[in-house]
């Protein structure tokens, strides 16, 4: 029966599931990497975080198995498939992974390993590694971009902006984002949003925050220099606004302006818009590093409104040390208090499309905030929360 056994299947996820199961996954990545010792190079040295994600894929993917719904996980594996070109997997290391995985489950599960969880084993790991393997081979065009560094401006304590010369264009949307690999740490990948639409000549520029324990975040603010070489994934995310769906509000927290602002650079290209507010938000006035760019496209179109929010009224002393953001008058009066607070204190934004950016916890805030004020959750689009 193989993929319809649902008894089967459940005790292959129940494998996967258990509380030793890191052990288990931390098995099939030794057997993987003695049996194709080159595939080790492809994985960060610290491998705790990719077995925890590996156990959760095969969790939720046995679980969709389990209850015979083939749909997402034939669309999540593909586009797996398709982001891990950028690593350069090939066709090889997807037979030594299956042949992997099918040796680890056949030796943990050995006094449950009938011949119907061996042809459920089978069927289930060929899935797998079939669509991710045939998806990447269907993908046309590059698998990765390499980008030079151009400049990289230390805006603020902990934020930086980085410019940067792709090898060719990359063709994404305003509000998506990208998977980038930075010298200082090979093979730890982070997203980040571009600032700017895509350019024809091939230059992208981000905004990035160092976050504590983010090994990536405090590399690329602190030791990122021109001449370094990045690695960019294809874009992905959905955020984005329809110009005929009525009016705006936008949100955004620190560095999750990016997105939003490459959205607004969009729209200035056309004489008409909906009306656009834009609340962007910081600890500490300093920290509001862009409102300069904000203030300039907000002078030549009308139909945005810039209201900046501050958690403190002051800033620190260090603040001294780095550009003062603040621009000419012309924008709003700057609030202070906390984002979700300031933004639904305006009232509840229900007639508007709603995008909101910033971290996790800004964004579920303010999207209870939003929600409890009456407006509607299918009208608030941000980017995932979880990796």
């Amino acid at each position: 029966m193989g993929l319809e056994d649902r008894d089967a299947l459940a005790v292959l996820r129940d494998a996967v599931i258990r509380p030793d199961a890191e052990e288990l996954i931390g098995r099939f990545y030794t057997c993987w990497f003695a049996i194709d010792p080159p595939v080790r190079d492809l994985f960060p040295p610290d491998m705790t975080d990719q077995r925890k994600v590996f156990r959760q894929v095969l969790d939720w993917v046995l679980g969709e198995f389990i209850a015979q719904r083939a749909e997402e996980p034939v669309a999540f594996l593909a586009q797996l498939g398709r982001d891990h070109r950028r690593y350069g997997v090939t066709q090889e290391h997807y037979e030594t992974m299956a042949h992997a995985l099918y040796a680890t489950l056949n030796s943990d599960l050995e006094e449950q390993w009938t011949d119907e969880v061996d042809d459920a084993a089978r069927q289930a790991i060929n899935f797998i590694a079939g669509v991710m393997s045939g998806a990447a081979q269907a993908e046309p065009g590059r698998g990765w971009w390499e980008g030079t560094v151009l400049e990289h401006h230390r805006v603020s304590r902990d934020l930086a902006v980085v410019r940067l010369q792709l090898d060719s264009p990359l063709d994404y949307h305003p509000g998506q984002y990208v998977q980038v690999e930075v010298p200082q740490c090979p093979r730890r990948w982070r997203y980040l949003s571009p600032s700017i639409p895509a350019q024809p000549d091939g230059r992208i520029e981000f905004h990035v925050r160092a976050v504590s324990g983010g090994m990536v975040s405090n590399a690329v603010v602190a030791e990122t220099r021109p001449g370094d070489v990045w690695r960019l994934s294809s874009p992905h995310g959905a955020m984005q606004v329809n110009r005929d769906d009525g009016d705006i509000l936008m949100v955004a927290g620190s560095t999750g302006l990016a997105p939003l602002r490459a959205i607004l650079m969009d729209l200035s290209r056309y004489g008409d818009n909906p009306r656009v507010h834009l609340f962007f938000g910081a600890r500490y006035p300093c920290e509001l590093y862009d409102l300069r760019t904000l203030w300039e496209i907000a002078a030549n179109n009308p139909w945005l409104s810039v209201t900046p929010v501050a958690e403190y009224s002051t800033d620190p002393p260090w603040a001294a040390d780095y550009p003062d953001p603040q621009p000419p008058r012309g924008l709003h009066v700057r609030q202070t208090g906390l984002l979700p607070d300031v933004v639904t204190r305006y009232g509840g934004w229900g007639d508007r499309q709603i995008l909101i950016s910033g971290s996790p916890g800004m964004i579920t805030a303010t999207t209870a905030a939003l929600v409890a004020k009456g407006a509607p959750p299918e009208r608030i689009q941000h980017d995932p929360t979880t990796g």
